[in-house]
């Protein structure tokens, strides 16, 4: 019987305390994405711990965050230089904080943008297609976000993206890493209890209400999920 396919999941936050009780950590989060066909393992990133050994995982999840990658904490540059060296040692996969602090490392630049913030569930336009990917033209996936990537690494392809988020997914030469803005480990529900607990003071009404009645549409969640495995596991 073959073995699993072992994942890393480098847990660079966690949900608000609140909310913790009822949706878990991110990388619970994670492990329901990925389902039974992979053994994951957590690793605390900004306690400083990270897999000796990239190359004795088969990939490494990188999770999202509430810091930004251009924040002066004591462990954001040391993650970068492990990026760097784990590329090309391993498949990476990153979502949103991973989606970005991936390009930073990589060689592009995030900035937190003055479009402001990416509440609920979004749609992205499929621009290319790599091998683990289906015939999708389109993806809708929820979005919690302000910071996006602005350049490019040199060695970047853009796989999906919206006016709002150009480079919303991407990929990368040589077919061992990926990245994309949106959440696919993202339930509507823990999105909606979210934005009702921690947004009250940073949005209007309006805004709130759009941000929720976008969640109550079907999503692309299982599909991206899905792909992010087909690419773990290929």
């Amino acid at each position: 019987m073959t073995a699993a396919p072992r994942v890393a999941i480098l847990q660079t936050g966690v949900p608000p305390a609140e909310l913790v009780d009822r949706f878990g950590l991110y990388d619970a989060m994670f492990a329901r994405l990925l389902g039974d066909g992979f053994a994951t393992q957590t690793f605390d990133v900004q306690a400083g711990v990270l897999p000796e050994d990239p190359s004795a995982f088969a990939g490494m999840v990188i999770t999202g965050s509430s810091a930004g990658v251009y924040d002066d904490l004591p462990w954001i540059a040391p993650f970068a230089d492990f990026l760097r060296a784990a590329r090309g040692r391993t498949k990476l996969a990153g979502i949103c904080f991973g989606h970005q602090i991936m390009a930073q490392a990589f060689g592009g630049q995030v900035i937190k943008s003055p479009k402001g913030w990416g509440l609920g569930l979004h749609e992205y336009a499929v621009q290319a297609r790599a091998p683990w990917m289906d015939g999708a033209s389109s993806i809708r996936v929820p979005a919690v976000h302000q910071d996006q990537i602005v350049t490019l690494p040199p060695d970047a392809r853009v796989l999906a993206g919206s006016a709002f988020a150009p480079y919303g997914m991407v990929d990368y030469v040589g077919g061992t890493a990926m990245s994309i803005q949106l959440h696919p480990e993202f339930s509507p529900e823990f999105v909606a209890a979210l934005v009702t607990t921690r947004f009250g003071t940073r949005l209007t009404a309006a805004e709130i209400d759009a941000a929720l009645a976008s969640l109550t549409a079907p999503n692309d969640t299982a599909r991206v999920a899905g792909w992010i495995g087909r690419f773990l596991a290929g």
